[in-house]
């Protein structure tokens, strides 16, 4: 058997350039579609212009669930039901990519809604303990409870006597879901949110980590590296595990609400909690990176990102380090429909893979799917970037055949 310097001087180089590779589960038809979606999604203007008359159509009750459907919802969704996401389950399982089923859905704000969702949670759990090919659940606190009663909580206002009950309850679907998690050995996301909410949040991770994470690692808290404090938070968080004697998961990400952070902190007169430059984020989430890294005796990572230098420099450390590819306290994770060239190639070298998988009634993850778009408009070249990419493909694949 070869030794760890053995394996890791023979690890597989990473291109994430190589389309072959990237889009080798999409047949000629699909990669057209995937061409012209990505073409359209480029024009700023354009995004403007569909998502308000997508909305108005939906207002109107006008028949056009079927386009859609057949368009952006297949691109980045997995389909309405669990059922329905089975077929993605399996081709992103035959490219060595897992998936993490992401029910879509937001909450209606009231009691059966979040106790639905978290029943449609469990299901996912349910379904991840089947197969290897789903490596994770994840889900939303304000899923499964009021974002207003998250907010009051964090800022210490008293509570009702209603209110305490409400907010018990959400204690303990947080718990339900950690729970069977925990006793089904899947590994489960909480996933960050707005910063006026996410102190409460924080509290509710360390304390199911604390429950659940003493044996391996199972419940992850996300850390939103914008931030200006979150790279000190995961700091202190790692030191509290580690002299707790649990296990901390920490998904890495950039972060998912800097238009709202500003317009908040702008409106309620206090100082912007996002970092002023993204070169400020970019090295506060490899320095976190960085860290984990050396410090995976306790802590397990994911990283939640689109970046190639951040993903290529993650594998560099880690062959320096002498970490195995496919080591199981290090993933990596992008969203379906967006960098397949990242996610593939690194699965193709060995690396941890998975992709998140939205799901749900077409109508209510609209605005999930809205989100996407306006996502890949405000990053700098991400639809260019994407539509080169299938582009290039295309290009490859014709030449192929003209030889």
């Amino acid at each position: 058997m070869p030794t760890m310097v053995q394996r890791i001087n023979t690890t597989k180089s990473v291109s994430f350039e190589d389309t072959s590779i990237a889009f080798s589960s999409q047949s000629n038809g699909k990669l057209l579609k995937t061409y012209w979606l990505f073409a359209l999604m480029n024009q700023g203007w354009l995004v403007n212009l569909g998502t308000f008359f997508i909305k108005l159509a939906f207002k109107l009750q006008l028949p056009v669930k079927k386009l859609i459907k057949s368009t952006i919802f297949e691109q980045f969704c997995g389909g309405e039901t669990i059922q329905d996401c089975e077929k993605t389950i399996q081709k992103l399982h035959d490219g060595h990519v897992g998936t993490i089923l992401d029910y879509s859905v937001e909450g209606e704000g009231n009691e059966a809604s979040f106790d639905e969702t978290t029943l449609e949670i469990l299901r996912t759990i349910e379904r991840a303990s089947e197969s290897d090919a789903i490596p994770f659940s994840v889900f939303k606190v304000t899923g499964i409870g009021s974002t207003y009663l998250l907010e009051k909580v964090q800022a210490g206002d008293p509570l009702t006597d209603a209110e305490l009950d409400s907010y018990e309850r959400v204690h303990q679907r947080v718990d339900l879901l950690c729970k069977r998690a925990s006793e089904l050995n899947i590994r489960i996301f909480i996933d960050a949110e707005e910063t006026w909410i996410q102190d409460t949040i924080d509290k509710l991770a360390y304390e199911m980590m604390d429950r659940y994470n003493h044996q391996q690692c199972i419940v992850y808290n996300t850390y939103q590296l914008y931030r200006s404090d979150s790279f000190e938070n995961l700091r202190k968080s790692t030191e509290t595990a580690r002299s707790k004697g649990y296990f901390l998961g920490a998904k890495l990400v950039r972060g998912a609400y800097i238009e709202k952070e500003r317009i908040q902190a702008h409106e309620g007169e206090y100082l912007d909690p996002i970092h002023h430059t993204k070169e400020e984020t970019d090295r506060d989430f490899n320095e976190a990176v960085e860290f984990c890294l050396v410090n995976r005796d306790t802590v397990s990572i994911c990283l939640g990102t689109h970046n190639e230098y951040s993903c290529h420099n993650c594998i560099s450390r880690m062959q320096e380090l002498g970490i195995a590819p496919d080591d199981r306290h290090i993933w990596f994770a992008q969203l379906l429909g967006m960098s397949d060239n990242i996610s593939y190639n690194l699965a193709d070298a060995g690396y941890n893979v998975a992709k998140y998988v939205p799901y749900g009634p077409v109508e209510a993850v609209m605005p999930y799917l809205f989100r996407r778009a306006a996502e890949n408009k405000s990053i700098a070249g991400q639809s260019s970037r994407e539509y080169l990419l299938v582009k290039n493909e295309l290009q490859r694949r014709k030449s192929c055949q003209n030889k």
